[in-house]
């Protein structure tokens, strides 16, 4: 079932808007509709075979912070069961979404070098890992601290980028200030975006289900750098809102 995270996201008669107000820096802003918050990671809803649709409009071409839709699996949250989330420890990326960032992320895994991928910008992107489950995962969270040296940093990244996630994006160059029609087709082998009932990017990298479905808009990023710089923080961010309709998933 659809949920609103907050009060930030409304009904409108043919879908939801997604609102967030101007602020500073150091203070977490968003809006955000998802299907999963109440579940375990293994219950969540969607499976390859999963097609998306909706029309989306936002209201600046170039906010700070993330925007998007699309299915992931929630791999960076950390839940106990307590106010009626799901129990969940973090675990690697499977998602497959259309997902804009502003210049402040760096949202690739992929090596030093000529890069494929675009780690900013608005993109249709994917990306694929094993299902460890997150308590198998948990004793390599002990060695966080360890990210923030340079060198120890690049050399983990570079292992993830090596020999565990496979990601590919491929940028996406429209006016989102507009209406648009989006769709997402998972398949087991394939993932399809198309913009408009034209097909912009095909990708051979699925990622691993089960996912859900998340909509959001927020002030956030994340980094993580070639060369091992690490960042994340909140953006200051002037109002904004985005709106979406037609709203279809099977």
């Amino acid at each position: 079932m659809l949920k609103p995270r907050n009060g930030n996201t409304r009904p409108t008669p043919n879908g939801w808007r997604f609102q967030i107000s101007a602020g500073q820096a150091g203070q977490y802003r968003f809006a955000q509709l998802d299907d999963y918050s109440t579940l375990a990671r293994r219950r969540f809803p969607w499976q390859a075979g999963t097609v998306l649709r909706l029309r989306c409009r936002i209201s600046q071409p170039a906010l700070p912070g993330t925007w998007g839709f699309g299915l992931w699996n929630d791999p960076f949250s950390a839940a106990l069961g307590l106010g009626g989330m799901g129990t969940r420890l973090p675990v690697l990326p499977n998602c497959a979404w259309f997902f804009h960032a502003s210049p402040e992320n760096h949202l690739s895994f992929q090596r030093a070098g000529p890069v494929s991928s675009p780690a900013s910008g608005f993109v249709a992107q994917t990306f694929s890992a094993p299902r460890i489950p997150g308590l198998a995962l948990a004793p390599g969270f002990l060695a966080a601290p360890l990210l923030f040296f340079k060198p120890t940093s690049r050399w983990l990244r570079d292992i993830f980028a090596a020999n565990i996630i496979r990601e590919e994006a491929r940028l996406l160059e429209l006016d989102v200030t507009q209406w648009h029609g989006y769709q997402l087709e998972w398949g087991e082998s394939r993932v399809k975006f198309l913009v408009d009932g034209e097909l912009q990017f095909e990708s051979a990298i699925s990622p691993q289900g089960p996912l859900g479905l998340v909509i959001w808009i927020d002030n956030q990023f994340a980094s993580w750098k070639p060369d091992g710089g690490l960042g994340m923080g909140l953006l200051p961010n002037p109002p904004a809102w985005m709106e979406i309709e037609q709203l279809e998933i099977d």
